[in-house]
């Protein structure tokens, strides 16, 4: 008897039980009668919720209370005032859109408190004309709209330290987040303002106490930047540059300056601190790569992950994200033996230009240890790179779990979790 083709995708593709993607691309109608499917035939007793009234109508939205436990996890530099990082919970979301009150932070000075009728942006230096836009004004733009991520330049930098950090996948990589950004493309406001031919780049700064500054090329202010005013259809947060911010698709989060108060236009990169101490690529031979800005090709699995327990051998969808600031993601590679073997995972839709893609991939777990990772390739033929291959380029890890391994990172290597017999996952290196 010829087996059908939904039989032979329950067949393994690659060494330790990876089966085919087909088996989500289809709907998953291959999946009635496996272990995936756990629901119960007796019908569930009447609940409490079906008893009285719910509570009434709320002026703001608010989660479940059942959900408290999802929350970012807040990490804050010692001695300073409003300076560092909050990272996204990646292992308890799905989808690619992550939510405003879950997006990473990243401050050097606080986050202010600003009044958009007192709030202006001033566009001068090489221009034919100075401007200054209040917060009205610019909502009278035509704006677009388009989801895109925003990855920190440190993110996973734990992922090439001496030893592998036990960290949640939120912990390693959740300076990274996704969203909905609406605002007026910069290249509009340019064309308005008049850049002198000599105008090859703009200066962007904040308004915080940071002053936060940052030189960009005019290649990409006039290509796909926008000033960002709205986050997933409402104004953008305080945390997320209330009342209007920079925002440069693909590229390191920190020249997407929040608070924006002024664009100067120059003949060159001023060389701010932000760009000069801060924010450049330490190489072993005592010389920094400065201005390379595309976050790179770049994948992890969120489910299972640290922090997790597979509570039994059977059938379970590996899950995970993957983006590129060059680009769409082509194809996500899973092995479940180590990087012996590899088999391509099936890519959510929507796949969109440096946006976050959802990879999931259908695995028959045995039992028996194994070593789970995920490696990605964007259009323009971009590979994720082991970690071996990432310490070539750029040298032997010289930091700790708590700092950064590549000042300033740019760390998108291969990263892996062990699974023991127990259903336990870990960091490991392979």
């Amino acid at each position: 008897m010829t087996k059908s083709r939904e039989q032979g995708a329950l067949e393994p593709v690659a060494g330790n039980g990876l089966l085919h993607r087909r088996l989500f691309l289809a709907g998953g109608a291959a999946l009635a009668g496996t272990t995936f499917l756990t629901a119960k035939a007796a019908p569930p007793d009447l609940p409490e919720s079906m008893k009285a009234p719910g509570v009434g109508l709320r002026a703001y939205g608010e989660r479940s209370a059942h959900e408290a436990a999802v929350h970012r996890a807040v990490g804050a530099t010692p001695g300073t005032t409003g300076t560092g990082s909050s990272r996204t919970p990646l292992e308890s979301l799905e989808g690619i859109i992550t939510p405003s009150s879950l997006h990473f932070e990243r401050h050097h000075s606080g986050v202010p408190d600003i009044d958009p009728a007192q709030h202006q942006l001033l566009i001068h230096g090489l221009v034919e004309r100075p401007l200054i836009f209040s917060m009205d004004a610019l909502a009278r733009y035509p704006m677009v709209s388009h989801i895109q991520f925003l990855e920190c330049s440190g993110n996973s930098a734990g992922n090439n330290t001496a030893e592998a950090p036990q960290q949640t996948a939120g912990g390693m990589h959740g300076l990274a987040s996704c969203s909905d950004w609406a605002g007026v493309p910069l290249s509009v406001l340019l064309q308005e303002a008049g850049v002198k031919p000599e105008g090859k780049w703009l200066l962007a700064e904040g308004a915080d106490a940071a002053a936060m500054s940052r030189s960009v090329p005019m290649a990409k202010a006039l290509d796909d930047a926008i000033l960002a005013l709205y986050q997933n259809g409402e104004r953008l947060r305080p945390e997320q540059g209330y009342p209007v911010r920079l925002f440069l698709p693909g590229y390191e989060g920190n020249m997407n300056v929040k608070w924006l108060r002024r664009l100067k236009l120059t003949d060159a990169p001023v060389m701010a601190i932000n760009e000069s101490r801060q924010y450049t690529l330490l190489m072993d031979d005592g010389k920094a790569w400065r201005f390379y800005y595309p976050q790179e090709i770049k994948s992890f699995i969120t489910r299972p992950s640290p922090g997790m327990k597979m509570p039994s051998p059977g059938y379970y969808q590996i899950s995970g994200i993957a983006y590129s600031g060059h680009g769409r993601v082509a194809k996500v590679d899973v092995s479940a033996d180590g990087g012996k073997s590899w088999a391509q995972a099936a890519l959510q839709a929507p796949v969109l230009p440096k946006a976050l893609t959802r990879f999931r991939m259908p695995w028959a777990w045995s039992g028996q240890p194994a070593v789970i990772m995920s490696r990605a390739t964007d259009e323009a033929g971009n590979v994720q790179p082991t970690r071996a291959q990432l310490i070539k380029e750029r040298g032997e890890p010289r930091g700790t779990p708590l700092v950064t391994a590549f000042p300033m990172g740019h760390v998108n290597c291969i990263c892996s979790w062990g699974i023991d017999a127990q259903g336990a996952v870990s960091h490991v290196y392979v």
